[in-house]
């Protein structure tokens, strides 16, 4: 009987939605930040912050028997454990949970999970009444918390990324929605004869742009404003895909290949960086995939399917880190 009540309770504890809401909206008011320190009374941070006194104090006494906040004999201040919620944290966290960031604007669409499953469609739209991108388009703000989210996401991937493949092999990599141009950068760094350009939308693009001055690649990189739903920079030896296929459905994700295969030079190739499914890929991710965006992270045969389509042909797969493989493709010889 004992490990009967004891299954339930962790079902009940994974199934329950009020500490993971208790966290998002305590992030989202900016609660860590605002009590380090010193910390302070719940009536004066509810006036502060235009909250209920009462409800605040009942949030905070959640917040402190999971150890984010702890009782002071003048209100409540931030633990350490706390502290990884902070915005100046480091961690990505506070971008996440943030309900008025891209991700914990996202993660709210998670309401919608039985329209996704019995659909396949996003819930994001059944949410919020348009899409994720057509979202971060409306709204500059959102935008700049998306690109922030990924190039966090990706920092502490990237020195595999880089290490585990032969990047030196191409003259020059077409970085396709390669963002803020972080992994670009880190590749032209560790091999000097390599050229870059990176595309994507014009936000996001000029943040690029200044990042990729900054550290000095300008005279190496060239960066274009634009869709990968419209033709890329032609000629290129390869062309970098990185975390983009999972986003899309297969009708999207189809056109992005196109665009690939049609501006790559004869000989040229297509590198797709993803989680690929059964070689590292999580399940939750395939959730948060569908819930978002309409995608997936699709397995190896999927993608060679949807590769092979656009006459690309798959060469290779390199586990690059835990999470992520890289897949070469080539463009098919014309007899």
């Amino acid at each position: 009987m004992a490990n009967h009540d004891n299954d339930r309770n962790e079902l009940l504890r994974l199934a329950g939605l009020a500490t993971p809401m208790a966290l998002r909206v305590a992030v989202t008011l900016g609660l860590p930040d605002r009590l380090s320190g010193d910390g302070a009374a719940a009536d004066e941070l509810a006036a502060e912050l235009g909250q209920s006194p009462l409800a605040l104090d009942l949030l905070l006494g959640h917040l402190t028997t999971l150890g984010v906040v702890e009782r002071t004999s003048s209100g409540y201040r931030t633990t350490g454990y706390g502290a990884n919620l902070r915005a100046d944290a480091g961690n990505g966290l506070a971008g996440l949970l943030d309900m008025e960031a891209a991700g914990g604007r996202g993660e709210l669409a998670f309401v919608e999970l039985a329209h996704s499953i019995a659909t396949g469609q996003a819930g994001y739209v059944r949410r919020y009444g348009k899409d994720f991108w057509a979202d971060l388009a409306e709204r500059p703000r959102l935008r700049e918390s998306f690109d922030r989210q990924m190039t966090q996401r990706f920092s502490a991937q990237i020195p595999g990324l880089v290490a585990g493949f032969g990047w030196s092999r191409f003259g020059t990599i077409v970085d396709v929605g390669g963002g803020h141009g972080s992994l670009l950068a880190a590749i032209l760094t560790a091999n000097p004869s390599v050229r870059g350009h990176l595309v994507d939308l014009a936000p996001t693009a000029a943040g690029a742009e200044k990042e990729l001055r900054e550290q000095g690649l300008e005279d190496r990189v060239d960066v274009t404003a634009g869709s990968f739903f419209d033709p890329l920079p032609a000629g290129a030896d390869a062309y970098l895909l990185s975390d983009i296929l999972h986003d899309w459905d297969d009708e999207h994700a189809h056109r992005i290949l196109a665009r690939c295969a049609e501006a790559a030079r004869p000989g040229g190739r297509v590198l797709v960086i993803e989680a690929v499914g059964g070689l590292g890929a999580q399940t939750e991710w395939d959730l948060v995939m569908l819930v978002l965006y309409g995608g997936r992270e699709r397995r190896l045969d999927e993608l060679r399917e949807l590769a092979a389509a656009h006459d690309l042909v798959f060469d290779s797969v390199t586990t690059l880190t835990d999470q992520r493989s890289l897949l070469e493709f080539r463009i098919q010889d014309i007899p």
